[in-house]
């Protein structure tokens, strides 16, 4: 059986509920959704939708890290917007950090995302190897 690594930094948000910020289990990185949330204050960033994607961005990055991993690790990554005419804008962000590694991806729109965000981020990485 393998086993498995619960990822936890501050750098990235507490979870909201009873789950993990990330867990790594035979080379597979698990991380859960991440919300525009200041890691510092646990407070919804202020600022414009691309301001909060990229709070979203870089709390999942956080993430990645704290696993001993880069985001060119990522290989699939799952985004839900609150309102998806903001896909475009959702684009120029997630470009600026997957620039030359382009994981799988799907953008899905909800109905609601937690503490009301306008954007949520989850993705897989391999990072190799077994944990």
């Amino acid at each position: 059986m393998t086993a498995k690594r619960v990822i936890h930094t501050s750098k990235a948000p507490e979870p909201v509920g009873p789950y993990s910020q990330g867990i790594l289990a035979g080379g597979w990185l698990f991380v859960s959704g991440q919300i525009p949330l200041d890691p510092e204050t646990g407070e919804m960033v202020k600022g414009g939708f691309k301001e909060k994607a990229r709070r979203a961005l870089e709390n999942l990055k956080a993430v990645v890290e704290a696993a001993g991993g880069s985001l060119e690790d990522v290989v699939k990554v799952t985004v839900y917007l609150a309102d998806i005419t903001r896909f475009q804008e959702f684009n120029e962000v997630y470009q600026e950090y997957f620039r030359e590694s382009k994981p799988a991806r799907v953008v899905i729109q909800a109905a609601a995302l937690p503490k009301g965000a306008e954007v949520e981020v989850e993705a897989i990485a391999y990072l190799g190897g077994t944990d």
